[in-house]
């Protein structure tokens, strides 16, 4: 039995989601499908990781508030390690709202994330012996810029980080050198590099440190860089059903990636694979994630070669 683990640390909260039955009609009431679910990007991540047969030791922070139990429960039924979470005194827990077009691509998102900033320096230096002992660990950019500084200068174990938004992603920037692998999408890879390209974005943030760089670009694949070598994939063939699961879906599967070796294009074949999983279901986390299902889709009739640039 595979004794390794793999340490998130990042947010989770409750999603509100809305879809509506045609396209949507700015400034007006649109009838449509709301859903409510455990989510945020760290809880998604390690959800996926569970699915996909991973141990995960979840470092977050929970309120006090109504959809705290549920939130708390949600993860333990699903066989993640909250051991080393806490609770909040009187905090109140993370909300995310998010509203699709018919098709399901995200139009627009509200993130209520006070919460994480009891993701403190110093509550990690209290799990420090969980942290060095992961076989990797996953950072959810909603956390502190503090609390990723922290990281960077004192665990030892490798690194990935997703940089969550265009507008929390430069948070990351002194991290960069200290990570192994990090998926941000074009418009956060833009943010970070200043090239609207996502191919020279990809090794600017080679050149800035990162070891290996996945920029995703939704129904377009991915371009990923490692060193001087740069591949642009393309995203297997799905039904598009909500987008807003496949980046964690992506982050996940990396993160198995690592933990078996995997090279940069084995890497992002898998990601691109998850993420494809991801998007073909109705909310956040696919039922049909697993292992077995994202190497079908991977290995699938439609598999494209990469393309060297």
């Amino acid at each position: 039995m595979d004794e390794r683990y793999i340490c998130v640390v990042g947010a989770v909260n409750l999603d509100i989601g809305g879809r509506p039955f045609a396209p949507l009609v700015m400034l007006d009431s649109n009838p449509g499908q709301i859903t409510v679910s455990p989510g945020g990007v760290g809880r998604n991540i390690a959800h996926n990781l569970r699915l996909l047969g991973q141990r995960v030791t979840l470092l977050t922070a929970f309120g006090e508030d109504g959809p705290a139990a549920e939130l708390r429960e949600s993860c333990l039924a699903l066989g993640m390690d909250l051991g080393h979470a806490w609770t909040v005194p009187g905090g109140r827990s993370s909300i995310y709202l998010y509203l699709t077009d018919s098709q399901g691509d995200m139009v627009l998102g509200l993130s209520d994330m006070e919460l994480t900033a009891s993701i403190t320096p110093e509550y990690l230096e209290r799990q420090r012996p969980v942290l060095d002992g992961a076989a990797l660990v996953v950072l959810d950019g909603n956390i502190p810029e503090e609390t990723l500084l922290w990281v960077g200068d004192h665990v030892k174990a490798p690194l990935l980080a997703d940089p969550v938004s265009a507008a929390k992603c430069r948070k990351l920037l002194p991290l960069l050198p200290r990570l192994h692998s990090f998926k941000p999408n074009a418009i956060e890879a833009a943010a970070l590099t200043g090239e609207t390209d996502p191919a020279r974005a990809a090794l600017a943030l080679c050149r800035m440190g990162v070891r290996r760089s996945f920029v995703t670009l939704g129904a377009e694949g991915a371009v990923c860089a490692e060193g001087e070598r740069l591949l642009r994939l393309p995203c297997p063939e799905t039904r598009l059903r909500n987008a807003t699961g496949g980046g964690d879906a992506f982050t996940a599967a990396l993160a198995v990636a690592c933990l078996m070796e995997t090279d940069l294009e084995g890497a992002a074949r898998l990601g691109l694979a998850a993420g494809a999983v991801a998007v073909a279901a109705p909310g956040a986390i696919s039922p049909d994630m697993g292992l077995d299902r994202i190497l079908e889709v991977r290995d699938a009739g439609y598999y494209r070669p990469a393309e060297c640039l």
